[in-house]
Formats: C-alpha cells, sequence, structure tokens
C-alpha cells in the first residue's frame, strides 16, 4: 500500500491536551470500514489462490512473531515499494502474514495507505466500493497515524519512500527513495520499534515501465500516482482488465533486524528538529537499503521462476480461467456478489472448469473489462461517481 505525506490537518503544533483529543475523537477509523469477516473472506477465497498458483509468495524469518518492546504501541513495519505496480505485493504481504498467524489480527499488520488509493474508485480493484478500506487500510493523514498509534488491534504497515517509491521507475527499482520522516517521528515519540522489510522481486509484477514527471502530474489530476510507460501500458486500451494486472513475479519478503531510531536521538523528543528527524531518516534507510541489497542478491535471482510456475500451471488445468490476469475481475466481482448476497456470511467459491461462464452472466459489470477502448468509457464513468 502508498504511503505518501501526510495531508489534512498537521498534528506537530498542538499541545498534547488538543492532540489527545483530536485523537480520542478520531478513534473511529479503527473499525469505521474494517470488516475482519471480510477480509478473511478475501483471503481464503482470492489471496490463497493467488499465493498458490501465482504468485507463490515466500516469507523469510518471519518463523518467530516478534512482541512489541512497548506493549501499549504498535510496531511499525516499514517496507520497500514495488516500482509502477499496482498494489499486489502490499496485498499479498498483508494476507499471507495474517495466514501464518492464523487469522489473528493482533498479531498481524495494518496498512497506512495513500488516501488517493481509497478515494480514487479507479484506485480500488475493478472499482469495487471501498475494498482497502473493508481490508483494513487507513488513509494516512497526520492525525490518522497519531491515531493509530494507540491501536491495540494489531501493528502497522508502512511504505515510508511515499509516492517518489511507487514511480521511481524499473532502472531504480531496489533503489530506496527518500524516507518521510513521520514513522521516524511516531517511533520516537512512542519508543517502538521500526520492523524492516526487504520486498524482493515485486518490481517484476510489472518490469520494464518507466515514469515521466510531466505524465504523473496530469495523472494525479484523476488520483492516479502515476502511469507506468512501458509495452503493458500499449495492452490498456485494449483489455481495460491490463490496468490491473500483474506478472508472476515470485514475491520473496525478508524480515530484518530490529531499528530503534529512539536510541539514535540524544535529545527529548520534544526538542528534535526536522533536520534531526531527516539525519535519523537517512541512518534508517542506510540500513534497509543494505538489508534489501543482500536479499535482492540471495533471492532476486529468479524474479519469476518460471518453471515452478509452469509446472504449477500445467499441473491444474482446471484453474487456467482464473490463474491468469484476465480472469481476475470475474474473481473480485463474484466473491462480492456472493459477499453481500450472504450478508457478510462466510462463502468458500467454487473455481469450477466453467464456473467463470455463470460468474459473468451474473456480472455483466465484468463485461467492461474485455471490450477494447469502448470498455474504458462506462469504467471511467462509475470511477467518477461519488
Amino acid at each position: 500500500m502508498f504511503l505518501t505525506p501526510f495531508q489534512k490537518r498537521d498534528t506537530r503544533n498542538v499541545s498534547e491536551a488538543e492532540l489527545q483529543q483530536l485523537v480520542d475523537e478520531n478513534r473511529k477509523i479503527y473499525s469505521e470500514f474494517f470488516d475482519p469477516d471480510y477480509l478473511n473472506s478475501i483471503i481464503h477465497n482470492i489471496c490463497k489462490f493467488f499465493d498458490k498458483h501465482y504468485f507463490r509468495v515466500r516469507f523469510i524469518g518471519f518463523d518467530e512473531r516478534l512482541e512489541r518492546n512497548n506493549p501499549e504501541r504498535p510496531l511499525i513495519y516499514a517496507s520497500n515499494h514495488s516500482g509502477m505496480a499496482f498494489p499486489w505485493d502490499a496485498m499479498m504481504f498483508g494476507a499471507g502474514f495474517l495466514r501464518m498467524n492464523d487469522f489473528d489480527m493482533k498479531k498481524s499488520v495494518r496498512g497506512l495507505a495513500a488516501p488517493m488509493l481509497s478515494q480514487t474508485k479507479l484506485m480500488q480493484p475493478y472499482l469495487i466500493d471501498d475494498l482497502w478500506k473493508r481490508s483494513g487500510g487507513v488513509d494516512a493523514t497526520t492525525l490518522n497515524f497519531e491515531t493509530m498509534m494507540s491501536y491495540q488491534g494489531s501493528d502497522l504497515l508502512i511504505y515510508p519512500e511515499g509516492v517518489p517509491g511507487i514511480g521511481k521507475g524499473f532502472n531504480k527499482k531496489y533503489k530506496l527513495q527518500r524516507f518521510s520522516t513521520s514513522f521516524i517521528r511516531m517511533s520516537i515519540k512512542y519508543k517502538t520499534d521500526v520492523i524492516p522489510v526487504s520486498t524482493v522481486n515485486a518490481e517484476y509484477i510489472n518490469p520494464f515501465s518507466y515514469n515521466l514527471e510531466f505524465i504523473s502530474k496530469a495523472v494525479n489530476k484523476v488520483g492516479m500516482p502515476f502511469l507506468p510507460l512501458g509495452l503493458s501500458l500499449l495492452l490498456v486500451p485494449l483489455q481495460p482488465w491490463s490496468f490491473y494486472m500483474a506478472f508472476p513475479a515470485n514475491l520473496t519478503y525478508v524480515r530484518g533486524a530490529r531499528i530503534k531510531p529512539y536510541e539514535m536521538v540524544d535529545k527529548p523528543f520534544e526538542q528534535l528538529t526536522r533536520e534531526d528527524l531527516n539525519e535519523v531518516a537517512e541512518k534508517v534507510k542506510d540500513k534497509m537499503q543494505q538489508e534489501l541489497d543482500a536479499a535482492v542478491e540471495k533471492y532476486g535471482k529468479r524474479p519469476y521462476n518460471w518453471g515452478e510456475f509452469f509446472k504449477n500451471t500445467l499441473s491444474n488445468p482446471s484453474k487456467w480461467p482464473y490463474i491468469f490476469p484476465w480472469g481476475w475481475p470475474l474473481m473480485f466481482l463474484e466473491h462480492e456478489r456472493q459477499w453481500k448476497k450472504g450478508n457478510g456470511k462466510p462463502l468458500k467459491m467454487q473455481f469450477g472448469c466453467f464456473s467463470w461462464i455463470g460468474w459473468l452472466f451474473k456480472n455483466p459489470r465484468a463485461i467492461w473489462f474485455f471490450i477494447p477502448i469502448i470498455g474504458w468509457i462506462p469504467i471511467v464513468l462509475r470511477s467518477m461517481r461519488n
């Protein structure tokens, strides 16, 4: 998920009493949209399928669950961005982390995400309303970050490179961009540890795509953080489903050593200047860059592992209509339809070889994603609806 420079009210210059009042009033974000049952259903029916048949996710160094060093404050997991790609890597990390911990949210993470990710319908997978927030995402604003630092329901996940990390282009795929100081400030203030995560191979979700600043500024106006310029872009007008597509990168997450930013300063938090915070952020970035380089060297030599992928695919012919990205719109939309029809009761989707035919009739909106050029008209119109 995307973390941008925090927006809305800046809480750094208010008194502690005023801040506490703002936080108390803002605690609604804990559960306002979040539906743990919906998240579990998405994981069981979609993310688990993607993991097994497509991304083949690997978690390295996560065998032992980390306890909070400050029991009252969440740990801050921080990862590098997969540039120029839809955030499948963040979705698969959160889903896999929760599965590893037997669906106990207190042992998992919730992500702070760029507001444009939830505010722009086009950035919701296949235009499904509030999917990110219903799955636990929280808009990355200053006040929301402060509020989540009192959250007891899980730890937090951020991507401190922000928008520059999203749009850094394939030529800078493993070069960390300048870090936001917000998570450094929170770690120091609340004396909670930062847990670095090196995300490897996610840059190959949309490989060989690059960024031109003037084009990114133009698409920002319609709520997109960037427009990836590469071969995959040529397919987008012809097949709208390809806007969300991903190549079968062998996603690998490597947990690094705890970092304690609050031990990197020699003055009280209240006396820290922006320069002090920037200096600590740079030290943390250097540590994470070293670990990322080592992780890429060890786990990034076969970003797709084609042999494993094709062996898996050929042994599951009945799953072919759903394994590849052109089947994903139907999967998501059918899950949404069944979820609403069952009023949020647990469901188990059946991936029969010809199930997609019935799904298509039950979800006529899915047809938009397969109509060249003209299909974009209803997609854009729907994405612009309030």
